[in-house]
């Protein structure tokens, strides 16, 4: 009995870390409208203050072009069409970045 309780608190135990990164996920925004140079930092710091983002990076080709932003989430409490709602709502609509063909 207690060989076997001893295995399931292991089995428990180096499952935990696998339930935790259970929701994690990963999207690209292209972030439209944002071609100023204040606006990569707006939409930066808009999308990390979405409950369940745990990490947004925000990239411009040039200084004209729409902003790309990829966001690391929690899955179970966020979705990209809040975050889409947020950028939006801030003046910037956004997309989830379409895959390139290749």
């Amino acid at each position: 009995m207690k060989k076997t309780l001893g295995m399931l608190v292991a089995f428990g135990l180096a499952a935990a870390p696998l339930a935790a990164r259970a929701g994690e996920a990963t999207v690209v925004l292209t972030v439209h409208h944002a071609g100023c140079v204040l606006c990569g930092p707006i939409v930066k710091s808009t999308l990390a203050h979405v409950k369940g983002v745990a990490g947004v990076t925000v990239s411009q080709a040039d200084g004209m072009a729409d902003v790309t932003a990829t966001v690391n989430y929690d899955a179970s409490v966020t979705s990209p069409s809040a975050m889409i709602k947020a950028t939006t709502n801030q003046g910037y609509p956004a997309e989830v970045a379409k895959a390139a063909k290749g």
